[in-house]
């Protein structure tokens, strides 16, 4: 009786203790929390890929990152999608909007945007710049990017946790959120698309912190 007991016992602890290291101490319960638990205590570097769109001179999207020492939010779409790319498109320019009402404001903040497709094959500098047009896209604002390489723009979705999947009917299906990088080029947190305002709010947080030695 007392070894069953004992036992029992036994797989419960085992039990509470792997619950609590796949839910980061029961703080998250999906895959989803659990990546933006970890980058908010583990900042992710943007990798060093190289990156192509309208009056971008960046090579590298960590040079972009860190261009002019701001802080960006950043999303993941293509340009052919008619579904969750449009509610990203009309989130960022919801962003756009108070960014410029900041300005207007005499409140500016080093906060910029950036969107990067996933389908570089297809999304070349023209076909972002028709793209960034049709959304009224000030480009000191708003930044649109590519990554031409499929390999390394397979490595940075996998580094930044993005999830994309051909339907095999030549669209995607993929998860979305805003990025938010600091002056470091690293992701610092991710929000949900219905979190916009939080994201904003957090990105002009970090551009009113002082700036690192040698971006002021």
């Amino acid at each position: 009786m007392w070894r069953t007991a004992i036992v029992s016992v036994l797989l419960l602890l085992c039990g509470y203790s792997a619950a609590a290291w796949i839910t980061r101490d029961f703080q998250v319960w999906t895959d989803e929390g659990a990546r933006r638990h970890d980058v908010a205590l583990h900042p992710v570097p943007a990798p060093a890929v190289a990156v192509q769109g309208p009056g971008v001179t960046a090579a590298e999207l960590p040079i972009l990152l860190a261009a002019g020492g701001g802080v960006h939010i950043v999303d993941f779409f293509y340009t052919r999608c008619l579904t969750v790319c449009r509610s990203l498109g009309g989130s960022f320019q919801q962003l756009q909007a108070a960014l410029q009402a900041d300005a207007a404001a005499g409140q500016g903040s080093d906060v910029r945007l950036v969107s990067i497709s996933f389908d570089g094959a297809h999304d070349d500098p023209s076909a972002l710049q028709a793209y960034a047009a049709g959304l009224h896209a000030q480009p000191a604002l708003w930044q649109f990017v590519r990554v031409p390489d499929a390999a390394q723009q397979q490595a940075l979705l996998r580094r930044l946790g993005v999830v994309v999947v051909p339907d095999g009917r030549g669209d995607f299906e993929h998860n979305a959120a805003l990025l938010v990088f600091d002056r470091h080029g690293r992701m610092v947190r991710v929000f949900d698309l219905a979190e916009q305002q939080l994201a904003l709010n957090y990105a002009r947080h970090l551009a009113r912190q002082p700036a690192p030695e040698g971006l002021s």
